[in-house]
């Protein structure tokens, strides 16, 4: 476990005053993103010619700086991240957060002095995952799945730092597994360009009837994460870092959430753990809230964390309207104070987009004034709910922290000492390296021997240095002595050895190995294979059709233990269909009993959808294909997985057709297998809908299971109707209710030499399921075009992206 003095306070910043809003209230560290490469792309970011003046202003402040590196990156990329490495080595900047695998070795390779953070982009949910990206990346830290709960994180051991998020706002998908953003808007969120689907309201309907929920319309966004009553607790699991969300969020946002977590973090190393106080928590609330959680920490408590009311801020309740009148509405009772100048919205329980709101004019008792004319009352239903939006006051207090001349905050030095009568005295700085051993050797001491209060006097006169005296690790052996003039000599020489902060210079982040030598050997061109169509299916009625006509099925079941059933009924079929069975899309601490319910149906291999399935899998035997949830986007993380024993991979759907051509020319196309048609998986979450929306049992642990009983969809803004499944862990896949096809790319991908290629039913029937695989073959036999095969299907003509970079 690490040490709870090493505890750090990470805070975002997304521009200038954010960064120094985060120092002014006690961040040990900021994390922030450059222009391109970063999944903000939306924040102001700093630019390269920032990074040597802002990693400046934060050694000299005692604060380190992280850069976000967190999106996959492309095949003609590689060469502008190799430059943005060597430019973040140049400034010193202090640790890359990073999703893609390929884009860790290149940091590992060019700048190895930098720190090697691994995103919760990468999905780490579970030890077995992690423990494999540290054996084969050597990661210095790992941000964690922000889905897990304290019960899980026990599970962790202490071979890699762990960093926590504790505040901010929560993603109803999981980070690096949502495909939304593309499969509605062209738009990566693994690209930084979230366009925040989750935040919209969408209809239930069951069983082909519309389900009435009330006001219940924001069924995908969860209430924010608020983890500071759980410091104490997360401290007690080792965390190392907690991470606070918001590189989007403004100045007096950071300046807030800083300062309240700095106080709990600070208050539970003291011993002295206490609930945030009321006026703590005002300030969450009004600076950004929708609504404040504890998130998964204390479990899956579904209807608590997505309770479906409203998508967007809401900052603190006033209370209810009991009258209204020109310019005025009455409050039953006050639950926060208003002063003239607040603002507020009124929450009738509809479109949120659609809300009155504005400003308090003047406060007489519980009868809010509104202005002249500026807001219609009449608009306003008695029972309304009435949210504090914005409190100038507060905001000019919040600003004021960071206004004016910055201190530079002291670092914390804890010394050891340690040495007896006879021998030199050692004196050491353990967590910065630093050693000095005295000129002569310790004595018996007659009198005033070197106890605590001598060496805390002397050590601690550290004037004008960096250093404020921490901790001293008294381990003198007897009564000892040694002059003081040379204890003052030893102080000097240590402080001396430490220099400048080493973060401030660090020589060994300058330019290293050669990442080219990352790339694969491509090798001469292979005789064109015949190409193979996989039919993924996720009933026995479609994998009973599938067998009879396709050389290799993947079966993925809502209820895994039907496997061993699949694997059956396709080898007493009398074909020689390969059975392929896929593990879950998310492995948590405890789930490793999924991978041998998977291993005892005897498949003949593995669709693999997780770190945590490659490590279990790899012992095995049975062949494994990577899917596209391990999101391979270019030839050094196509290489990193193949490395692991991997047949194939599925190349990953954020990229579009050239992308994907990219890929094939830049690694061995044989490696990849490309999917031609699919309800695109937009949403993967721990947040059941069936179980919030649709309970049938007593509580959130015992729900009735409705998602094995009515077939269920959601309908969009626009009237789209989109398919909802639940897995073995009742987890939520949304998938988009138009099927897509990339039939119109084929030729092109064959000609690149791409031979595998794969076709993903839903809800298809037995009839259909027939229909679709012979129309796909014939594509592939050259016997259709896709102008054909569109019009037989009425699909929509559509591989990953289809348009842009999304630079």
């Amino acid at each position: 476990m690490n040490s709870p003095s090493d505890a750090e306070l990470l805070a975002p910043a997304g521009n200038w005053e954010c960064a120094r809003a985060a120092v002014a209230n006690g961040a040990d560290a900021i994390y922030f993103g450059l222009p391109r490469f970063n999944a903000r792309m939306r924040a102001d970011n700093f630019t390269e010619a920032d990074l040597p003046e802002l990693m400046s202003f934060l050694h000299d402040h005692g604060v380190r700086g992280f850069v976000a590196f967190n999106v996959l990156v492309f095949t003609d990329e590689l060469e502008a991240a190799a430059d943005q490495i060597r430019v973040m080595a140049e400034a010193g900047v202090d640790a890359v957060i990073v999703q893609d695998m390929g884009l860790a070795r290149m940091v590992r390779a060019i700048a190895p002095g930098i720190e090697l953070h691994a995103s919760t982009q990468m999905t780490i949910s579970s030890p077995e995952g992690l423990n494999f990206l540290h054996r084969e990346l050597g990661l210095d830290r790992a941000v964690l799945a922000r889905e897990l709960s304290l019960r899980e994180l026990k599970r962790f051991d202490d071979q890699v730092p762990l960093e926590v998020f504790v505040h901010g706002a929560l993603c109803v998908a999981y980070s690096g597994q949502c495909l939304t953003s593309e499969a509605l808007g062209q738009r990566s969120a693994n690209r930084g360009e979230c366009a925040q689907a989750c935040r919209m309201p969408y209809e239930l309907v069951v069983d082909g009837e519309d389900r009435e929920l009330g006001d219940r319309r924001y069924l995908l966004s969860p209430q924010d994460l608020a983890a500071v009553d759980q410091i104490p607790k997360l401290l007690e699991q080792g965390v190392l870092s907690f991470k606070i969300e918001g590189r989007l969020k403004s100045p007096e946002y950071v300046a807030a959430v800083t300062s309240v977590y700095r106080k709990a973090i600070a208050a539970a190393l003291a011993g002295r753990p206490q609930q945030a106080s009321e006026e703590d928590r005002y300030s969450l609330e009004m600076t950004f809230s929708r609504g404040l959680s504890s998130g998964w920490l204390e479990g899956t408590d579904h209807p608590k964390l997505t309770h479906g009311r409203f998508g967007k801020k809401r900052g603190a309740f006033i209370g209810e309207v009991d009258d209204t009148g020109r310019d005025w509405v009455a409050v039953d009772a006050f639950q926060t104070p208003v002063k003239p100048g607040d603002g507020i919205v009124f929450d009738t329980g509809g479109d949120t987009n659609q809300e009155t709101g504005g400003f308090v004019y003047e406060v007489n008792g519980t009868q809010l004034g509104l202005g002249r004319g500026k807001i219609d009352t009449r608009d306003i239903p008695i029972g309304a709910k009435v949210w504090k939006t914005a409190d100038p006051a507060l905001e000019k207090q919040l600003r004021k922290s960071f206004s004016g001349k910055l201190e530079r905050r002291r670092e914390i030095l804890d010394l050891q000492v340690q040495g007896r009568a006879g021998e030199p005295l050692e004196l050491s700085a353990p967590k910065l390296g630093l050693l000095v051993r005295s000129e002569m050797p310790l004595e018996p001491a007659l009198k005033r021997p070197l106890g605590d209060e001598i060496l805390r006097k002397q050590l601690g006169r550290l004037g004008e240095t960096r250093f404020e005296l921490g901790r001293i690790d008294n381990q003198l052996e007897g009564a000892v002595i040694v002059p003081m003039s040379e204890l003052n000599r030893m102080r000097r020489e240590l402080i001396a050895q430490a220099g400048t902060p080493p973060t401030a210079s660090r020589p060994a982040n300058a330019a290293a190995g050669d990442w080219r030598k990352l790339l694969p050997d491509i090798g001469p061109a292979q005789p064109a294979d015949t190409p193979e169509l996989t039919v993924l299916c996720r009933s026995l009625e479609q994998l009973e059709a599938a067998a009879a006509q396709a050389a290799t099925v993947y079966c993925d079941f809502e209820d895994i233990r039907r496997y061993k059933e699949a694997v059956e009924l396709v080898r007493g079929s009398g074909s020689r269909t390969k059975v392929f069975l896929a593990t879950p899309r998310i492995q948590k601490a405890g789930e490793s009993g999924y991978f041998k319910i998977v291993e005892r149906a005897a498949p003949d291999g593995v669709l693999v959808r997780n770190l945590g399935g490659i490590d279990y899998f790899a012992s095995t035997g049975l062949e494994m294909i990577g899917d596209f949830s391990l999101n391979v986007a270019n030839p050094i993380t196509a290489d990193f997985f193949k490395r692991q024993n991997l047949k194939r991979l599925t190349v990953s759907y954020d990229l579009n057709i050239d992308q994907v051509l990219g890929l094939l020319h830049g690694a061995p196309p044989s490696w990849f297998e490309i999917t031609l048609h699919q309800h695109m998986p937009m949403f993967h979450m721990e947040h059941c809908v069936f179980c919030t929306f649709m309970s049938e049992g007593t509580n959130y642990t015992n729900c009735g299971r409705p998602c094995e009983k009515h077939d269920v969809q959601l309908r969009d803004r626009v009237g789209q109707l989109h398919t909802l499944k639940a897995d073995v862990g009742c987890r939520n896949t949304l998938f988009r209710g138009q099927a897509q096809t990339g039939a119109r790319f084929y030729q092109n991908l064959q000609a690149a030499g791409a031979r595998h290629f794969r076709l993903e039913l839903l809800r298809e029937t037995a009839g259909e399921t027939v229909e679709l695989i012979s129309a796909y073959a014939k594509l592939l036999g050259g016997d259709i075009v896709p102008e054909e095969l569109f019009a037989r299907l009425d699909l929509e003509s559509r591989l990953g992206v289809v348009e842009g970079t999304l630079v």
